[in-house]
């Protein structure tokens, strides 16, 4: 039987970075998958979709704003195929990359799928039939999550699809109901409406984007009303039919029930961890009630020498976060000091058109915990380098406390505002405030002088408003 001081199981964004971080620092480390180096992100998740949705910025510009920038196009053709090709060719390359750098850190790598013997041992089912032993002084469960299914409704990777298949499919549908209105409900909503797809968004909670800031939502949903996209938040699906030549979705809300049909029906609606089959009783790590493994601060399970990051730990189900939780629970297993995660402050990005950046507190959440708050915002519109691009929608708001000035959160829409988001969690982490941000002198023109004249919006002086 092998040994290690680190065993690694599941080699997505967080254990990958863990696997790495622990070999860096000195110990003996695999890692154990059982389908990619680099997990869902970099195959069939952040990654990929990316790539599809620059595709996609380029064909609505293409299609709807030729004569605006001066271009003058007879016989376009669209070829979506082409656009998943060139997904596929980048997460390619990236998860060759994740190879290197396995070799490089003299990791140890072994495809299959891993279940606990005891709280020391597992056993592993490679992909080629044999099976492999291995005890780990300290074993990382970095199993992440799947997507979760409406009870009763069976996935059949044509009509009733999931993020996979969607992201894998080289054809569009005629029409679409997204059930969900999440991040991975709204960016197929906007690949699939640039392409021209009749795209229908169902959502249970009063809301798209329910979990950003009200105004946020708002916002998004007069855009994506403009861009033809139909929404219908308040509303259940109570059953989905699928048949060959299509699907029947019968949904209800307040008006009462309806029936909606298209060719294709995605359905987005969360996440449940993998921490079924993977052997977790014979080792004795505790979940919760919805099966999410229960970590300290440290990544630390209930049982010595067991940690657990990502989404199977449910603290924040985002890839950075995942990274982040890697790093610390590597260091924490070399015995270093680290600082505990905010998972309140992590930083959230949806990369509709326009974008969604986000962190911290809404407005509504800042006042109901009781604080004073002051708030600065800032459109886009009147910024120069918006302008200049041709993409002006949206704007970004900065939530203070009104005592001490510190940052409560941000909420951005608008171009490039993923981008922007670092040097408010920067700020925010530092206890630096919106004076401190607006005294710190912007390149002109740039995006980033909205946070500027946010920050001054705060007390009431922003100049270009």
């Amino acid at each position: 039987m092998t040994e290690y001081d680190v065993i690694v199981i599941g080699a997505g964004p967080g254990g990958y970075v863990g696997a790495i971080r622990a070999s860096q620092l000195g110990m003996k480390t695999a890692i154990v998958d059982k389908e990619w180096l680099g997990g869902v992100c970099l195959n069939i998740g952040c990654v990929p979709s990316k790539a599809l949705l620059k595709n996609a910025e380029v064909a609505h510009t293409l299609l709807h704003r030729s004569k605006e920038f001066g271009f003058k196009i007879e016989g376009l053709e669209l070829d979506f195929s082409s656009a998943v090709k060139r997904s596929r060719r980048v997460s390619g390359r990236l998860a060759k990359g994740i190879g290197f750098l396995m070799k490089k850190n003299k990791i140890d790598v072994y495809m299959g799928k891993a279940k606990f013997m005891n709280s020391e041992t597992i056993k592993i089912e490679l992909n080629d039939g044999s099976e492999i032993d291995l005890k780990g002084k300290n074993i990382v469960i970095a199993t992440g999550a799947s997507a979760f299914m409406i009870p009763g409704v069976e996935m059949d990777g044509r009509r009733v699809v999931t993020y996979r298949e969607a992201i894998l499919q080289d054809y569009l549908p005629k029409s679409v109901v997204i059930v969900g209105a999440g991040a991975i409900g709204l960016e197929f909503a906007t690949v699939w409406n640039s392409y021209g797809v009749d795209v229908t968004i169902v959502e249970m909670l009063p809301r798209i984007a329910p979990l950003e800031d009200e105004e946020i939502s708002s916002e998004l949903a007069k855009i994506y009303a403009r861009r033809g996209i139909k929404l219908m938040p308040g509303t259940r699906v109570e059953a989905i039919e699928s048949k060959e030549e299509g699907v029947r979705i019968q949904v209800s809300n307040d008006e009462g029930e309806q029936i909606l049909e298209s060719e294709q029906t995605l359905v987005a609606i969360g996440f449940r961890p993998n921490s079924k089959d993977i052997g977790l009783e014979a080792a004795g790590v505790a979940t919760n009630k919805r099966g999410f493994i229960e970590i300290d601060d440290c990544m630390a399970t209930n049982m010595s020498g067991i940690w657990a990051i990502g989404d199977v730990t449910g603290k924040a189900m985002l890839a950075h976060v995942a990274t982040a939780m890697g790093m610390i629970c590597a260091e924490n297993i070399a015995g270093m000091a680290t600082t505990p995660l905010n998972y309140e402050m992590m930083p959230h990005a949806t990369y509709t058109h326009p974008q969604i950046a986000s962190f911290g507190l809404t407005e509504t959440q800042a006042k109901e915990q009781g604080h004073e708050i002051k708030v600065g915002k800032f459109p886009f519109q009147a910024n120069g380098k918006a302008l200049g691009i041709g993409d002006y929608a949206g704007w970004a708001k900065l939530i203070a406390d009104a005592k001490d000035g510190g940052i409560l959160g941000a909420h951005m829409i608008g171009p490039e505002v993923t981008e922007l988001l670092p040097e408010l969690t920067l700020a925010q982490m530092k206890g630096l405030t919106p004076a401190d941000i607006g005294n710190n002198v912007h390149a002109h023109p740039t995006l980033s002088e909205v946070l500027m004249e946010a920050a001054h919006a705060v007390e009431g002086h922003a100049i270009h408003a």
